[in-house]
C-alpha cells in the first residue's frame, strides 16, 4: 500500500481487546486508503490486537485506556485536516469520502451520519429511528453515528473531554456552541452486540437513565460504573 504524503481524511479508530473482529473490520476499510489514512489507537490490549491491526492500518498509536483519551491521541498523530472518529464495529458507507468532502462549506465544521443497527431483534430499527431523529432535533451526536470534524474546529474546542462516558455528548455540546452539525442521512451500520449482550430493553432503559442523569449533572465516572464496566475499559 502506497503511503499518502497528505491524506484527505484521517479515520481514527479506538480499540481495546478486539482480536476477534479487528482484522475483518479493518479489511473492510482498505478501499478508503487511496485518500485517507487509517489510525488505530489501542488502549492497552492484552489479546494481540495491536499485532493483528498493524498490517491493515497506516498508524497504530498506543494510549491509556479510555475512548476519549484514545481518540485525542489519534488526533495528535493524524496528518489530515479532517478527522473521522469511527467505532471499530461501525461500518461507513462505500461513498464515505464523497459524502465527507461535499458536506461542508467552511473551514470549521463537524457532523455525523444516520445509523442503522445490525441485529435480529425487532426493536433495533426502532432504536436507530429514534437515535437518528433525536440527534437531528438536538444536534447531539453519538459515537455510533461516526463523528467527523475539521482539525481546526477540533482544536478550537479542545478535543474530546477526558471523561469515561458521554464523551460524544460533551464534545457535541462544545462543537454546537461554534456551529451546527451536518446531519448526513446516508447511514452507517453499527453492530447490535451491545444490545444483544445486555438485553435490548434493559440497554434502552439504562441508556435513557444515564443520559438523563448526565443532563442533570451526575459525574461521568459514576455513570460509567453504573453502565457496568471498570473505568479503564471503555470501548464497545
Amino acid at each position: 500500500m502506497t503511503v499518502l504524503t497528505k491524506p484527505v481524511v484521517s479515520i481514527i479508530i479506538p480499540a481495546l481487546n478486539e482480536s476477534e473482529i479487528i482484522v475483518s473490520k479493518l479489511q473492510s476499510l482498505q478501499h478508503f486508503r487511496s485518500q485517507c489514512e487509517l489510525i488505530v489507537v489501542d488502549g492497552g490490549s492484552q489479546d494481540g490486537s495491536v499485532d493483528l491491526a498493524s498490517s491493515w492500518v497506516d498508524k497504530v498509536v498506543e494510549s491509556p485506556a479510555g475512548r476519549a483519551k484514545q481518540m485525542n491521541e489519534g488526533a495528535k498523530a493524524a496528518s489530515a485536516e479532517l478527522y473521522f472518529f469511527l467505532h471499530l464495529d461501525t461500518e461507513p458507507p462505500s461513498n464515505l469520502m464523497e459524502l465527507l468532502l461535499v458536506s461542508h462549506d467552511s473551514c470549521d465544521f463537524w457532523g455525523r451520519f444516520d445509523v442503522t443497527i445490525e441485529g435480529k431483534h425487532w426493536m433495533l430499527p426502532v432504536v436507530a429511528f429514534f437515535m437518528n431523529n433525536r440527534s437531528r432535533a438536538t444536534c447531539i451526536a453519538t459515537g455510533d453515528q461516526g463523528i467527523f470534524v475539521s482539525r481546526s474546529l477540533f482544536d478550537k474546542v479542545g478535543g474530546f473531554p477526558d471523561q469515561p462516558l458521554m464523551e460524544d455528548i460533551e464534545i457535541s455540546r462544545r462543537l454546537l456552541r461554534e456551529t451546527k452539525p451536518y446531519c448526513i442521512r446516508q447511514k452507517v451500520k453499527t453492530s447490535g452486540r451491545r444490545w444483544a449482550e445486555k438485553g435490548v430493553f434493559k440497554t434502552i432503559f439504562l441508556m435513557w437513565l444515564l443520559r438523563l442523569a448526565y443532563w442533570c449533572g451526575d459525574a461521568p465516572e459514576e455513570l460509567a460504573q453504573r453502565y457496568g464496566y471498570p473505568i479503564e475499559k471503555q470501548n464497545k
